[in-house]
């Protein structure tokens, strides 16, 4: 051995992480790379080409985080190690394969609205933390980047952008919860279904389910929420019943029986036809449980005299609204065979 020539630094594999495309990277998978706790240490010395940007997770440049990045750390940090984790380019320990097991650290809050594409969401460089939904069990602490949040049972995954990310119902109720901004709260709800990201109902069972309708702010928009659910709703009604070539109903209308008790208002009514059409844009909430008791007794009342009623909902018109026009036109072609129903009059609502 020549002890006159210099020895490397680090191992040949040290070298080898320029190349790799997402520079974050745990103390685990540098020492698959040869790079041992000590050297790591070294690289982050003050003015040292690497920074360590949260407990053993480590950015391989001088630069500051880039969102992607600081998303990545995030998920290193609270994720558990995998069997292919340690010796990933990508440093984040999230499955491709049916195979693999699934990640046990998912994005979510504004980070995940974010990687959904929100436009009223923050850039991932603008967060001020990465929420990372954990189960329960593990015992970890917030930091400066990483923000823990804990759930029961953790939702199933969507990948995006080759990151782990939690449903948008979910990130929303975690975004929501640390938002104080009125405006802020109604904007992203506002977007989630403008957007079609997802349906009220689904947003409120969440925003339930983490008991932030105790916050009158969140209440306000909540309230906003179903209005525009409702709105949307109604809009894909009627191009249902034109683009379908349904006949046109009576819209909006309240019943009564003639010098008797007041029905209730439907949406649309067939008069020739006596049929029904009730559209269900509401989400359930603990203290409605009275509304819907009213509901089904209308809806058993109006069958009683004679009166088809047809239920839908407005994931059922954004899902299949070919099928729903069929349920509708099955039930005026049937009023044929049908006894005749009660006489009703028809009130604008």
């Amino acid at each position: 051995m020549n002890h006159n020539s210099p020895a490397p630094l680090f191992p040949r594999p040290l070298r080898e992480l320029d190349r790799v495309h997402v520079r974050v990277m745990s103390g685990a998978q540098l020492k698959a790379h040869g790079v041992g706790a000590a050297a790591a240490q070294e690289q982050c010395r003050p003015g040292g080409p690497w920074r360590q940007l949260l407990p053993g997770v480590f950015l391989l440049h001088p630069g500051p985080p880039t969102g992607e990045e600081r998303v990545r750390a995030a998920l290193l940090y609270a994720g558990r190690p995998t069997r292919r984790g340690a010796g990933s380019s990508g440093g984040v320990p999230v499955q491709h394969g049916p195979a693999e097991a699934a990640p046990d650290a998912l994005v979510t809050g504004l980070a995940a609205l974010a990687l959904h594409g929100f436009a009223s969401a923050p850039p991932l460089n603008s967060v001020d933390h990465v929420d990372v939904l954990v189960p329960r069990t593990r015992r970890l602490r917030s930091t400066e980047l990483a923000r823990i949040v804990r759930a029961t049972v953790l939702p199933t995954p969507v990948v995006l952008q080759g990151v782990p990310v939690a449903p948008v119902a979910r990130a929303l109720a975690d975004a929501v919860a640390q938002l104080g901004d009125a405006a802020a709260v109604r904007r992203l709800l506002t977007e989630a279904v403008r957007g079609q990201f997802c349906e009220p109902a689904v947003v409120v069972r969440e925003l339930t389910q983490a008991r932030l309708l105790t916050r009158p702010h969140v209440v306000d928009a909540v309230d906003s929420l179903l209005a525009e659910g409702r709105a949307i709703a109604e809009d894909r009604l009627y191009a249902m019943v034109r683009e379908h070539d349904l006949p046109a109903p009576l819209w909006n209308v309240d019943l009564r029986l003639p010098g008797g008790p007041h029905l209730g208002g439907v949406d649309a009514f067939w008069p020739d036809q006596s049929v029904v059409l009730e559209l269900d844009a509401r989400a359930p909430r603990q203290e409605e449980d009275s509304v819907w008791i009213e509901y089904a007794r209308k809806r058993e009342h109006l069958e009683r005299l004679g009166i088809t009623v047809v239920h839908l909902t407005p994931r059922k018109l954004r899902e299949s609204m070919e099928q729903q026009a069929a349920v509708v036109r099955t039930a005026l072609m049937a009023a044929g065979d049908r006894d005749p129903a009660a006489y009703v009059v028809v009130l604008p609502r």
